[in-house]
């Protein structure tokens, strides 16, 4: 025990009073460096009255010590205010030793006792500069000795501003992990050549592979909030891990913390900038409504269902039949105080239950986002994919119909264009059974249609990063393989701006941007985390999987668009339908599908032209129909009846 408590008091004092007893060395030191100069670099001064003046100023230079406290600073992590803190020290014991000699001039306190005023001035110079100058080489070599010799990570920081240099402090001040700041990187030719606390700055083309490999750069830190797209890809080009500070507004106490800095992320490399919504007119369509979201535990539900509560909304209906995914949303909604919702497990495959729901709760407005979507999967099990996708969505729009529903916008996807797989073909007659509705309905029925939302459930990106976890391959379908991306947020601010436009009966585009080599964002992911391709780990294609595209669609054949307000946000112009034949014949379907039907997709594609099988045991279906047309004189995209002595 009474080991333990030496070795605690130790610890805890040993290293203050050590630095107590150097900073009165340098005292006397710099005292008789004062002597020195002050007599022409000669030692022909007084050396008894030198030695008696040494007890005084020890005792001086002590009390001033105890009373500033600026030996109690931790010397390694010196800053400004413990250079103030040595001033403040130096200036009382200046002060005191002059009052001290003019006293005892006039009252003899001490008889013969005096120093000269010149050496306490040139003392009190050397003092400081000492003082000073110890603290900062003991830190610079304490820095040094620790970035070479102990450093696990060679650092480069993106951005030379003010943002460059606080994240520099937090990396050097970081006790945890030890960092080498081996240079700062700027776009400014200026600043070229300059340094920061003696680390060089770097233009930005002269930092390459070579440079990386040269001076072991394991990482680059980008400070810059503004850095564009294209200088941020240059960077992921690089054979090292990208990490990025965040905005300053979102720092702790206006510091940044060390844990806060994060890996660039995906999203961060998309080939456009984010879509902002800032609409005022959303506040007041949502205002007071009662809005049911299906798949709300779904990644598109889910966002959509945390940013309506954000509105003066009257209660949100969360519905899904999943449900643990349901039960952490409504626990996350709870955290963030958001009490204005229900959440109900329900299948909406169940009519009544539907019906129970709308009766109960008698929703305004409905966002209907449950689907299947796993284009592999519903290529196996058809029967599935159209008693949720079509039959669901039927009842669930015949149901808002009946209960005068102001507004039910269903999210579809770019795979209904000229669709190649089940699923694809189930969201079309989807968005053609809600146009068909629309026609009979006081309810105003919107279509929205988008591609892939990077993170979502079931998305490549979460494929990517458990493969990239698990040490690779990554696998991919095909080299030559494209899609379109945004993010989750996006997606959701753009389907309530639709929602909030729509009139009824229209099917709304959005503006993805370019769209993204699935290849190179495979390999712009491994370069992400840190590994190196191929070296390290490399991208197996394995081909096309059934109903698979290798480029996805917004338009169908025959469809344009028309602008709307938002840049952004299209508005389709699809062709006429026979909407009466259309209708029953959908619903017909529905009917047939409830014996499963070997031929289910072949009624399918008798009521899309355009849905020819890809990669997929369908295609023999799209042979027959050539067949057919070939003998009945049809052009290929010409509308049929249907096949009904086919199947």
């Amino acid at each position: 025990m009474i080991n333990n408590y030496f070795s605690y008091y130790s610890q805890k004092y040993a290293s203050k009073w050590l630095v107590f007893g150097i900073d009165l060395s340098i005292i006397l030191v710099s005292f008789f460096l004062a002597y020195f100069i002050r007599f022409n670099f000669t030692l022909n001064f007084d050396l008894n009255q030198f030695l008696l003046q040494i007890p005084f100023l020890l005792v001086v230079s002590a009390i001033s010590f105890l009373a500033i406290g600026s030996f109690k600073s931790v010397i390694r992590h010196t800053g400004f205010t413990d250079i103030i803190n040595l001033f403040r020290s130096v200036s009382l014991i200046t002060v005191i030793c002059i009052l001290f000699v003019l006293i005892n001039r006039f009252t003899s306190i001490v008889p013969g006792f005096t120093i000269p005023l010149s050496i306490i001035v040139i003392h009190a110079f050397f003092s400081f500069v000492f003082l000073s100058l110890s603290r900062l080489l003991f830190k610079l070599g304490y820095n040094h000795v620790k970035c070479r010799f102990v450093a696990s990570k060679n650092i480069l920081i993106y951005g030379a501003g003010d943002a460059g240099i606080i994240t520099y402090n937090a990396l050097i001040n970081n006790v945890k992990e030890r960092l080498n700041v081996v240079g700062f990187i700027d776009d400014n030719f200026s600043k070229n050549g300059k340094s920061i606390n003696g680390i060089s700055i770097l233009h930005k083309s002269k930092i390459n592979q070579r440079y990386i490999d040269a001076h072991h750069i394991n990482e680059i830190i980008v400070t810059s909030e503004n850095i564009i797209k294209d200088k941020l890809m240059s960077l992921v080009a690089l054979n090292v891990k990208i990490n990025k500070v965040p905005p300053i507004e979102k720092w702790i106490n206006g510091e940044l913390n060390i844990g806060q800095i994060r890996q660039v992320q995906i999203e961060d490399l998309l080939g456009r900038d984010p879509i902002q919504i800032d609409n005022p007119n959303l506040i007041n369509e949502f205002k007071g409504e009662t809005i049911l979201i299906t798949g709300a535990a779904g990644s598109i539900g889910g966002e959509l269902v945390k940013q309506l509560s954000s509105f003066d909304v009257n209660q949100l209906i969360l519905v899904d039949q999943a449900e643990s995914p349901l039960y952490d949303l409504q626990q996350e909604l709870k955290q963030n105080n958001k009490f204005n919702f229900i959440s109900i497990v329900a299948d909406i495959r169940d009519g009544l239950r539907l019906d129970g729901i709308f009766q109960n709760y008698k929703p305004t407005m409905v966002f209907h986002a449950a689907a299947y979507k796993h284009v592999p999967l519903m290529e196996d099990s058809p029967y599935e994919s159209i008693k949720i996708n079509i039959h669901g969505t039927k009842l669930l729009a015949d149901t808002a119909s009946r209960y005068n529903v102001k507004k039910f916008v269903f999210i579809s996807t770019d795979k209904a264009v000229n669709p190649t797989s089940v699923m694809g073909a189930t969201k079309r007659i989807a968005e053609m059974y809600i146009s068909c509705l629309q026609k009979e309905s006081h309810t105003k029925f919107i279509i929205t249609r988008f591609g892939n939302v990077l993170g979502s459930n079931g998305s490549v990106i979460p494929l990517f990063k458990k493969q990239i976890e698990k040490g690779g391959p990554i696998t991919l379908t095909h080299k030559d393989i494209t899609r379109y991306f945004m993010t989750i947020p996006e997606a959701s601010q753009l389907v309530l701006e639709a929602g909030t436009m729509g009139k009824g009966g229209e099917i709304f585009i959005f503006d993805m941007g370019d769209s993204v080599k699935i290849y190179d964002l495979a390999k712009n992911m491994i370069k992400l985390s840190g590994f190196k391709y191929p070296e390290e780990m490399e991208i197996k294609v394995t081909g096309l999987r059934p109903g698979e595209k290798l480029y996805e669609e917004l338009l169908a054949n025959g469809e344009n668009t028309l602008a709307t307000y938002h840049k952004k946000i299209l508005i389709s112009k699809t062709r006429e339908l026979d909407y009466n034949s259309i209708k029953s014949q959908i619903e017909a379907l529905c009917i047939t599908n409830r014996f499963q039907n070997n031929n289910i997709v072949m009624k399918m594609k008798d009521l899309i032209p355009e849905y020819k099988s890809n990669n997929s045991d369908y295609e023999r279906f799209d042979k027959r129909v050539q067949i057919y047309k070939k003998a009945k004189g049809l052009s290929e995209d010409q509308p049929k009846k249907p096949f009904r002595n086919l199947s």
